[in-house]
């Protein structure tokens, strides 16, 4: 639980949240609309999103939280998920793009997307692109994005071929490539978003003990979590930058910074490559097809 609060620190603000059922995203959620934002919380299954909502409301009594559903393993889901959110919102002033998956086995998407990659980062950046009208309607938007310091080992593949190939695929590095890519994804929108009100950070919550490795993820995942699992922090722990990024007056002007414990940490060189986060950009606009919209 987070300590004391301004309950007026939020008051009016509209706080989309994706992957908010359970977890950090739900710790998240909670504290939020303790600080008074009219909370937006995107969810897969409707049980869980129901269950998310209530416990909002138990901890915000007085809050009305809308609830989304959104598959983020398909990108006509979240374009989706956009049209709807510009439908029913003139502004969003913090996106927390929060949804994120350890994959098990190769799995590609109907669409032809390796799974993590898609709901990790493709669909986060294609939603974060959608949705930036509505973030530049606010007085002062904040885009704050879930990474991992699992980037240190990650890399971008040229190609969806090279990044689908059996071969070459383990979910282990699959899921690093996407940590690497919400960084990279993150400093490229910060550069882009300079002369906005629009500010965009991400984070490293922390090694969390939440749902993320599942039945379906791989030997080497499961035994790597239960042998760092007595050293893994709570979700409220975890929780802690997001809600700090998403709600403090100290980072009112930051953009463009990678954070641990509140405060900018250090991340990996190839993370801090404008040249591979230009790279980086190029091939999302092709795998999603923003260009094309």
């Amino acid at each position: 639980m987070v300590g004391s609060f301004d309950q007026q620190v939020l008051r009016g603000k509209t706080v989309l949240i994706t992957g908010a059922s359970g977890g950090i995203g739900l710790v998240t959620a909670r504290e939020l609309a303790r600080r008074g934002a009219h909370l937006v919380l995107v969810c897969r299954h409707p049980d869980r999103a129901a269950g998310a909502r209530a416990a909002v409301q138990f901890v915000a009594p007085g809050s009305d939280p809308d609830v989304l559903l959104c598959d983020f393993s398909l990108l006509a889901n979240v374009r989706e998920l956009a049209a709807e959110i510009d439908r029913r919102y003139e502004k969003i002033d913090v996106l927390i793009n929060n949804v994120g998956i350890v994959p098990g086995p190769l799995t590609i998407t109907s669409e032809g997307h390796e799974l993590s990659w898609v709901t990790n980062h493709l669909a986060p950046f294609l939603l974060t692109n959608l949705l930036l009208p509505k973030l530049t309607a606010a007085e002062k938007a904040r885009i704050v994005t879930l990474a991992s310091d699992a980037h240190w080992l990650g890399e971008i593949e040229a190609s969806q071929e090279a990044r689908n190939d059996p071969e070459k695929y383990s979910s282990l590095t699959a899921y690093c490539d996407t940590k690497l890519a919400n960084i990279l994804f993150t400093n490229e929108l910060a550069h882009r978003l300079d002369l906005t009100g629009v500010t965009a950070n991400c984070l490293h919550p922390g090694i969390v003990d939440t749902g993320l490795v599942n039945p379906n993820s791989s030997r080497l995942i499961k035994a790597l979590w239960w042998l760092a699992r007595p050293f893994m922090i709570s979700p409220e722990q975890g929780a802690q930058t997001s809600i700090y990024l998403a709600s403090s007056s100290e980072v009112d002007k930051v953009t463009g910074q990678y954070f641990k414990h509140n405060k900018p940490g250090r991340c990996s060189s190839r993370a801090q490559n404008r040249a591979e986060a230009s790279r980086l950009w190029r091939i999302s606009e092709e795998e999603t097809g923003l260009g094309q919209l």
